[in-house]
């Protein structure tokens, strides 16, 4: 496999820089791109020559049990049974058919792949920007990266502006990484936590950078991925293994028992002949010529069958191998849980409440103690109204992929949260953004860990009294702040408890943060949230200017939820012998969670992240896997490990997934099942059968 030859992200900017003689400011010389780029050549995916149609044919022909329906037709011939000849014939020609045409479709997840490559890239040769394709494109290359661009090779950036890349194709994790050129990690450091890089097949979704080229072509992850997905297919399922078997057995039966009718009939005298011709009839009617068109003919019923319960069959022999799994092999986001974050738990006015409802679907409430909460008028509703007004993201309801209506958010998921949440308490987002419009606004970065917007606060006699989004803060402006609460509370001086404001002691700090930490540790993403009253907008809006002397409103836990049939799936699972593993790209404490509140991590089980299976070799892995229920921050390569692991421990595996990080090991699993909806097409070509609800109890 072409591995990279380094580890980018375990170097500095200026070490990598040095690595492959390129000036961060200029760039290479046009002449040594060309030399560069015979030597690496292009950067684009490479396809393998598949088989010509001859050794397709050919390979129809390998299995026992055709090569005795080839001699009974043979035989037939010979002795003039032109009927049964012709019969045998006929079914034979169609195995080899079906068998050259299902084999002889093109490969499409490599297309798919290619589909996700940047067309062009804006780079920085002998100093000067320009745009060119990107198949140019060669190691020492600085690119140029804003919002909106495919990262078009793998890159180890040099500069990173509130940079967010979606790395969901090689994680799985929907959620964007902000990026951070100077950081530096170890090298086997898992890809979702190399912040200094910039993958090939991700998007730039906010902020901008620059980065140099480090990987082309076939040696980008992605590259890596398409590599896996062309590597030969050698297993058997589990039905066409038995029948090997039957053909050899039936061989070696008719064989012997054919001998022994020869050799007893010469033995009484019969003429020898006859006593031939009657062997080899009796050969031809051992042979079961009708076998394979049944085992077709039941497989196509049972993928009928399947079609009914939602599922389609890519490939016929999967109906079979489903049937026989022993162990289901499941991606976390999008599969066991909805792959839409959402807002669970509120902190303000010093307690903790609770807001109802899954998804992006603005339906449920805030409860405190098991009732609706009031809201007009307290923190809460403030808490909520600041939240969204500081995001930009939105709701839409669009079609989806289905062909049905269904809500979906446009924009990051973690504010896509906190704008259902608002949209719950009834502030939605275009009528409340109609009294407070923003103004200015400074953007998130990571050494901050903040990010403030502006707004102009409507006059009270403007605004009916029972409109209870008002902010009271006796100022023309506010400026409203959400980011980590830790450096949010650093921020603040005041706390809002119950609609008065009050200082911002020891005590209310530390239940701030012990309320933080308690929600952190249910596996929640947590943000704070915090606003100040403005006498004017500042000429250049900067942190200094604004994020001081902040009144804390409260804090924000969210994470994605289990889908509602997961639990009952992965219990039905376990009642009919099938053991459900998780594997997923997400954090090793945040799987565990999801894991025990589905009912699939039981006591004793244990979870494994991508760095401990590399601490583990192939005999150690196997060892310790009928204890771990859970396999954390792993790389494609990781999944495949695992499930070739299961296979070698005599298990028949079943993968689920529905991103292009899936794909390598459904396509190594003895049957790989890929999402309808929310499944990328390379995931989907790779499967053998397609979830046409995306549900996992199906």
């Amino acid at each position: 496999m072409n591995e990279p030859a380094r580890s980018w992200h375990s170097l500095t900017a200026d070490a990598a820089c040095t690595a492959l003689g390129s000036d961060p400011g200029r760039g290479i010389a046009a002449a040594e791109v060309a030399r560069r780029l015979a030597q690496s050549g292009p950067n684009e995916l490479v396809e393998k020559p598949r088989p010509g149609f001859l050794v397709l044919l050919l390979d129809q022909f390998k299995n026992f049990l055709v090569l005795i329906l080839i001699a009974a037709a043979v035989i037939s011939l010979v002795l003039g049974e032109w009927v049964d000849a012709g019969a045998i014939i006929l079914i034979i020609i169609l195995n080899a058919v079906v068998g050259v045409v299902q084999e002889s479709k093109a490969e499409e997840a490599l297309a798919a792949l290619k589909k996700m490559a940047a067309p062009e890239a804006r780079v920085v040769r002998d100093g000067a920007t320009q745009m060119v394709p990107a198949r140019e494109l060669v190691p020492g290359d600085v690119v140029l990266l804003e919002a909106g661009n495919y990262v078009p090779a793998d890159v180890r950036l040099v500069e990173a502006v509130n940079l967010r890349i979606e790395e969901a194709s090689l994680t799985g994790e929907s959620v964007p990484v902000e990026k951070q050129a100077g950081a530096t990690v170890a090298p086997e450091a898992p890809l979702g936590d190399r912040l200094s890089m910039a993958y090939a097949g991700t998007t730039a979704v906010f902020g901008r950078g620059r980065g140099l080229v480090v990987e082309t072509g076939m040696r980008t992850q992605i590259g890596l991925i398409a590599e896996m997905l062309q590597e030969e297919e050698h297993d058997q399922t589990p039905l066409q293994k038995k029948l090997s078997q039957l053909g050899r057995w039936l061989g070696i039966g008719a064989l012997v028992i054919c001998g022994i009718v020869f050799l007893v009939g010469v033995i009484e005298g019969r003429n020898i002949l006859e006593m031939f011709m009657t062997a080899v009839s009796l050969a031809i009617a051992a042979v079961p010529e009708g076998l394979a068109a049944i085992v077709t003919i039941c497989l196509a019923l049972g993928m009928q069958e399947m079609i009914k319960r939602h599922a389609l069959i890519r490939k016929l022999p999967a109906v079979e191998t489903l049937g026989s799994a022993t162990v289901i092999c499941t991606d976390k986001t999008g599969t066991l849980t909805q792959n839409e974050m959402t807002a669970g738990r509120l902190w303000a006015d010093r307690e903790l409440l609770e807001v109802t409802g899954e998804g992006y679907q603005p339906e449920g409430e805030v409860r405190r103690d098991n009732q609706r909460a009031e809201l007009r008028d307290s923190s809460v509703r403030l808490l909520l109204q600041a939240a969204m007004l500081a995001s930009d993201a939105h709701l839409e309801f669009a079609e989806d992929e289905a062909g049905g209506k269904r809500w979906r958010m446009v924009g990051d998921p973690t504010e896509g949260a906190l704008v259902v949440a608002a949209a719950k308490a009834n502030l939605h987002r275009t009528a409340v953004e109609t009294h407070y419009p923003r103004v200015a606004e400074i953007p998130f970065d990571s050494d901050r860990k903040l990010m403030s917007t502006i707004h102009t606060v409507p006059d009270p006699s403007t605004v009916a009294k029972k409109d209870a989004d008002r902010v009271n803060v006796g100022t023309p402006y506010v400026a409203f702040v959400k980011g980590a609460p830790d450096q949010l509370l650093g921020k603040c001086t005041h706390t809002l408890v119950r609609g008065a404001i009050v200082p911002l002691d020891e005590a209310g700090r530390s239940a701030a943060l012990e309320a933080n930490s308690r929600l952190a540790s249910s596996a929640l993403r947590v943000l704070g949230i915090a606003y100040r009253g403005l006498d004017a907008v500042p000429a250049s809006p900067d942190p200094a200017a604004v994020e001081h002397d902040l009144v804390f409103v409260g804090l924000v836990g969210m994470m994605d939820p289990a889908r509602p049939e997961a639990s009952k799936a992965v219990a039905t699972a376990h009642q009919a012998g099938l053991r459900v593993i998780m594997v997923t790209g997400d954090y090793k404490e945040t799987a565990a969670a999801v894991g025990r509140s589905i009912g699939l991590m039981e006591e004793g089980d244990v979870a494994l992240s991508g760095a401990e299976i590399d601490a583990h070799d192939d005999a150690a892995l196997a060892s310790v896997l009928d204890h771990v229920s859970v396999f954390a921050r792993v790389s494609p390569q990781h999944k495949v490990r695992v499930v070739d692991a299961l296979k070698k421990k005599g298990h028949i595996v079943g993968m689920t997934g529905d991103g292009v990080n899936d794909a390598p090991a459904l396509k190594r699993a003895d049957i790989g099942i890929a999402m309808g909806i929310t499944g990328t097409d390379v995931t989907k070509e790779t499967a053998d059968m397609v979830l046409t609800d995306d549900n996992f109890a199906s």
